[in-house]
């Protein structure tokens, strides 16, 4: 075979295989999901749902969950599963609020990191040296995280003024900035209610208006991991770690080392997204506030497969569902049923195109059910409006499901010295 043969057959793409989304793709499909549910808008007259107040609010609720993903991403990518998110997220929001109402906010940001290190680090020790089960470590440290803080606050927010035994006094506010003159002008093209144009003006103004410093803190977060994870030889080596250790050891790399670094990355990523919710979110630490986000950002994650821009609207979208029931409520989340059911006509075409007739069926029977829902209601039950979030955390990901791609040596149990 002569070598031009040769090279076109290796870059041709495989039988069977999925096409590489390229970022034109990408960007179309993101202007096709905007205009839907600008069309969706218009039909329903839910006007909120892309607003300059609902974009800025599912932003904030999005941070702490897309910073629990990345932590969760930079464990993963050394080859070790990181259930105990939720554990460590505890740990930044109670170190965050101790130190932010005694030293400032942005001690508090530090100390919530270093909090989340802690129980990295302590995750990190018990999986990596002790090659305990990485579940069995995670939920271990979710449970010790609790019963640790609560201890605490008997002593540290107890008896001061504004403070007890399960919350802080107040934290004082981090800045936020505002682009004068464009935040405005967004607010009014948003208030006019044009099909797309006020849907993209509501984006824009939500970027614009009232942002947190550590949110555009966080949000540099996601750009700096995937140049570090996939455009650096640091990078290279802990990559290799989760994919093939032996490999990456008979090479001189010190996985050990690595895997202790990025498990305690992940523990402070984590922290910072516990300090985020204490000190930005709420201004206060409460107990119990982290409310699974830890759980919701390792699924991000998942959703994402493995990568910060996939991660990223895995979160985007559960901030974006969570925030629908606090600016329009049921009103938001009806309007939702709307869209979903037009999602699901547009899925039976694509299966049906891929003669997965089953699947089509299955999805079209769900489609007319959420329309029948839709158009004999005019609002839905409370309690599913709690529930939306979650429910769409768990669509999206059985709906994604087969397009992931783990690391090979996720999870799997190594020792020192197997590549030698």
């Amino acid at each position: 075979m002569s070598t031009s043969k040769a090279t076109a057959a290796r870059h041709a793409p495989k039988k069977g295989g999925r096409r590489k989304l390229t970022l034109p793709v990408v960007l179309l499909i993101i202007a096709g999901g905007l205009a839907l549910v600008s069309l969706v808008r218009l039909i329903s007259g839910a006007d909120d749902i892309t607003s300059v107040g609902q974009v800025a609010g599912a932003l904030e609720l999005a941070v702490p969950i897309g910073l629990a993903g990345l932590g969760g991403l930079w464990a993963e990518r050394a080859g070790v599963v990181n259930i105990g998110l939720e554990g460590m997220m505890i740990l930044g929001t109670w170190f965050g609020a101790w130190a932010g109402f005694q030293w400032g906010p942005w001690m508090g940001v530090l100390f919530g990191i270093l909090g989340g290190c802690l129980g990295g680090l302590l995750h990190a020790v018990i999986t990596v040296t002790f090659g305990v089960n990485h579940i069995v470590s995670g939920v271990a440290i979710n449970i010790l995280a609790v019963g640790v803080t609560r201890y605490l606050s008997n002593f540290a927010f107890d008896g001061v003024q504004g403070g007890s035994s399960k919350q802080s006094p107040r934290i004082d506010p981090i800045d936020k900035i505002t682009i004068p003159g464009l935040s405005d002008w967004m607010q009014d093209l948003q208030q006019r209610h044009w099909f797309l144009v006020s849907d993209i003006a509501g984006i824009v103004g939500g970027l614009v208006t009232g942002l947190s410093l550590l949110t555009l803190l966080a949000l540099l977060l996601i750009p700096a991991t995937w140049w570090i994870l996939w455009r650096t030889p640091f990078g290279l080596r802990l990559r290799s770690c989760g994919e093939s250790p032996v490999a990456a050891e008979t090479l001189g790399v010190n996985v050990y080392k690595y895997k202790y670094i990025a498990v305690t990355i992940s523990g402070g990523l984590a922290g910072l997204g516990g300090a985020f919710l204490a000190i930005v979110a709420t201004g206060i630490y409460q107990e119990g506030q982290t409310g699974g986000r830890g759980y919701i950002g390792l699924a991000a994650m998942i959703f994402g497969n493995w990568m910060p821009g996939g991660m990223a609207l895995g979160a985007g979208l559960f901030g974006f569902t969570d925030s629908l029931k606090l600016r329009g409520g049921a009103e938001n989340v009806h309007a939702m049923l709307l869209l979903l059911a037009i999602l699901l006509v547009i899925a039976v075409f694509w299966q049906l195109y891929k003669k997965k007739y089953v699947t089509a069926v299955i999805s079209a029977a769900v489609s007319a059910l959420l329309f029948t829902w839709y158009f004999l209601t005019d609002q839905v039950p409370s309690q599913f409006v709690d529930a939306a979030p979650y429910v769409t955390t768990l669509l999206v990901l059985s709906l994604s499901a087969q397009r992931l791609r783990m690391p090979k040596a996720d999870g799997v149990p190594y020792r020192k010295g197997e590549g030698k």
